[in-house]
């Protein structure tokens, strides 16, 4: 039987872990991992030793949700203090990489006064040697730039913090990504192999592809019982939906969240991939619906819940090339997608703004992505129009209508947009959320609290139709889909703002004779 054909089953949920907290950019990018996990998990796993019961209850707060809580059990809390343990032990280069950079930066807030940095190259830490750059703009504010090529060949990175947790979806939802480590148990499947490994390859593309258990157990180097454990996630013949390629025309399909599948007979292109393992789910598109090889994967910046590596993994070996924005080289807060995608086994193109990827029988024109950063210096982000089947999409993602001029220029450029699809997530949370492990100074609540990760509200959002001249406007749902709790703890409930604005949009849409809806669970266009 081990060597007869398996293919992967389509409610496989494959969970990539770095020294077992879930992983995105800021806790795999060398330089910002050091910072989370001297700054943020670290600190969270110390607390929770110290009270395992004040971040089970707060957990359990609905009021609390998406708080840094470690939702774990208190029966096992000893594994927890030996994780912390073992961190502290074993990652102690990255944690003294995290002490260097707040020094540096430190050195360069009390020392770059306007005058010749070169003294200060000396008094860097040792660790920094060679990897950084110190600098001024032009108004004379001096910043610490990091050489990130580099910074993956330093101590910073270590791929041995790398894994993958491999196991069906039951339908429960997952503990918060940003807060609880995911622990060993008898239902899933680890494997202690970096993201890059060869031969995840043939296992996530099995889905379509097939192959047999003995090959992947040989190749995986797997024991007896996790061979035992892999058999379980296989089946005997592949689960693919019959009509997962068109063969006229132009479609796109919603998956959910920003994730939007659109088609022609001859290419596939995907938007901020985050596809649900639910098989079983009749609310949805999941991985039984994709097509077999996607063209193009374009990501619009790099927050959790639209650059997802789970996602992204499962899909390795069926994607031609992730497009992704290119970074500003070496700001704090702007690690490179294209550097980490690539360094994870991804095939990746980077693109500066308004800047043409063509694929069969259309294009892509990277636009500009203003706001929804929290005021931060961050250039990795990108929206895109889609030209393809005789139409144009604007995927908007979470950008923001602040200045609508920007959006006359990007029709003026691209030509007539046809549909809109945009994130109105217009009361987003505050700046420290998900930046704050990258502060080497204090930064006071009610600074955070006024600079927020918002998109589109309805004013904006009406202004970019406007400009955009677009005959049809639809908004993604912001985290309301149940299943993409784990990744957006969102709570929202009929008087929630963002609700309401979408709300006043719709209308505005209405009054102006604007084809327009506030996605939910699935949708299809097809032409």
């Amino acid at each position: 039987m081990n060597d007869e054909p398996r293919y992967l089953r389509p409610d496989v949920i494959i969970e990539p872990l770095v020294d077992r907290f879930y992983a995105w950019l800021h806790v795999v990018s060398p330089v910002q991992a050091a910072m989370n996990l001297a700054f943020v998990q670290v600190p969270l796993l110390e607390s929770y030793v110290q009270s395992p019961q004040v971040h089970i209850a707060a957990s359990a707060n609905p009021e609390l949700r998406g708080g840094l809580f470690v939702n774990i059990e208190e029966a096992r809390s000893g594994e927890v203090r030996d994780l912390l343990a073992a961190i502290k032990h074993d990652r102690a280069a990255m944690l003294d990489f995290a002490s260097a950079i707040a020094e540096a930066e430190d050195l360069v807030r009390q020392s770059a006064t306007g005058f010749d940095l070169t003294p200060l190259y000396q008094k860097l830490p040792p660790v920094l040697s060679g990897l950084v750059e110190l600098a001024y703009d032009s108004s004379n504010q001096a910043a610490v730039r990091y050489i990130e090529p580099l910074a993956y060949e330093s101590t910073a990175y270590i791929e041995d913090r790398q894994s993958v947790q491999l196991s069906r979806e039951t339908g429960t939802e997952r503990p918060f990504i940003l807060s609880t480590p995911r622990l060993s148990s008898p239902d899933v499947l680890d494997l202690r192999i970096p993201f890059r490994h060869p031969w995840l390859q043939e296992l996530f593309a099995s889905r379509v592809a097939g192959t047999t258990l003995s090959r992947l157990g040989e190749l995986l180097e797997l024991g007896e019982d996790q061979t035992a454990a892999l058999h379980r996630l296989l089946s005997a013949e592949p689960d693919l939906a019959a009509d997962r390629h068109i063969f006229d025309g132009g479609r796109i399909r919603y998956f959910g969240h920003a994730c939007l599948v659109m088609q022609t007979p001859q290419a596939a292109v995907i938007t901020d991939p985050f596809v649900s393992a639910d098989s079983a789910a009749t609310d949805r598109f999941t991985y039984r619906d994709l097509p077999d090889y996607i063209d193009l994967a374009l990501i619009t910046h790099g927050h959790q819940d639209h650059v997802v590596l789970e996602t992204l993994l499962a899909l390795r070996g069926r994607i031609g090339t992730v497009v992704v924005p290119r970074s500003s080289r070496g700001n704090l807060v702007d690690p490179s997608l294209g550097l980490y995608l690539s360094h994870l086994g991804l095939p990746v193109t980077e693109v500066d703004d308004f800047a043409p990827v063509e694929f069969p029988g259309g294009k892509v024109i990277a636009t500009p992505f203003l706001g929804e950063h929290a005021d931060l210096d961050i250039r990795a982000k990108s929206t895109y129009c889609v030209q393809f089947a005789g139409r144009t999409a604007f995927v908007g993602a979470d950008s923001s209508g602040i200045d609508p001029a920007l959006y006359r220029y990007i029709r003026n450029h691209v030509g007539q947009v046809d549909l809109a699809f945009l994130g109105m997530e217009c009361a987003g949370a505050p700046l420290t959320w998900l930046y704050g492990g990258l502060f080497t100074q204090p930064v006071t609540k009610k600074m955070s609290n006024s600079r927020t990760l918002s998109g589109s509200n309805a004013d904006q959002a009406a202004a970019i139709m406007t400009e955009l001249g677009a005959s049809e406007a639809y908004v993604y749902a912001m985290g309301e889909e149940a299943w993409l709790g784990h990744v957006m703890a969102t709570s929202y409930n009929e008087d929630s703002y963002q609700l309401k604005q979408v709300e006043q949009f719709m209308t505005w849409c209405a009054d102006h004779g604007i084809k327009s809806d506030h996605l939910f669970g699935q949708h299809e266009w097809r032409w």
